[in-house]
């Protein structure tokens, strides 16, 4: 199953260990099979093609995601713990984009992250929290990729409350900015987000978003980036689930 911002994108996910992808969950293995490590990707070019991400080249990969679109976060897919070149490719055709390598280790999770414009793409791998944030608490992992925003204060809003009166989760987030997990108290927010520095009391958030239930013990990564039309202006975001309390 894919995330997407848009349902219209197809995605088809081939790889040699898809078969355990239904018997395991979390990191956890199961007696009689090899211990693995588990890896995602997330399309964050605002101007990307369509992209294939192949684990090192189409014709030695032992997967690949094909048809990735903008805003889209893939399930975990689990693969043989070790050293791989993950590259992006323009969907269908030889032509690479991007490239990154990465150690993958056992009962691990990793996000291969593809950020920027199309004509600079950038990969990142990075470590995903498999553990459960601590008692009463969830951990939120906010990275910025919107090119064309400015530096931002992040917020969790409760309902009924007002930005005035809790201080920011994060802030002067810009453009490749990762800060970490950050814990929370558990409960159900609003993300919201406003130019850095800025009073809220006197300023328009440049983003505002619904009412979400985050269970204690969850963890979170939440991915700022841009619209997807030039001409609209703010920002948006895309909630990746990294460890699910309730599993």
């Amino acid at each position: 199953m894919l995330n997407r911002l848009h349902p219209a994108s197809r995605t088809t996910a081939l790889f040699a260990l898809a078969a355990l992808a239904t018997i395991l969950t979390g990191c956890q293995s199961i007696a009689g099979i090899q211990p693995v490590s588990q890896v995602r990707v997330i399309d964050a070019s605002p101007d990307a093609p369509a992209i294939d991400f192949y684990q090192n080249s189409p014709q030695t990969a032992q997967s690949g995601l094909y048809n990735i679109g903008f805003g889209t976060v893939s399930s975990y897919i689990p693969m043989s713990p070790g050293s791989y070149t993950h590259a992006a490719y323009i969907s269908g055709t030889q032509q690479q984009l991007a490239s990154v390598r990465g150690i993958f280790s056992t009962g691990r999770q990793y996000t291969v992250l593809a950020g920027n414009v199309a004509a600079n793409l950038q990969m990142t791998v990075l470590q995903d929290q498999s553990t459960p944030a601590p008692a009463g608490q969830i951990a939120f992992r906010f990275l910025d990729q919107t090119t064309r925003g400015h530096a931002v204060d992040i917020y969790l809003l409760p309902a009924g409350s007002s930005p005035g009166s809790i201080a920011p989760i994060a802030t002067g987030i810009s453009f490749g900015a990762n800060t970490g997990y950050i814990d929370a108290p558990s409960g159900t927010y609003s993300i919201v987000a406003f130019p850095a520095g800025a009073a809220p009391a006197l300023t328009a958030p440049i983003y505002t978003g619904s009412q979400v239930a985050y269970p204690a013990g969850s963890a979170h990564t939440i991915v700022l980036i841009d619209q997807p039309s030039i001409a609209a202006s703010g920002l948006q975001i895309i909630s990746a689930e990294d460890f699910d309390a309730a599993s």
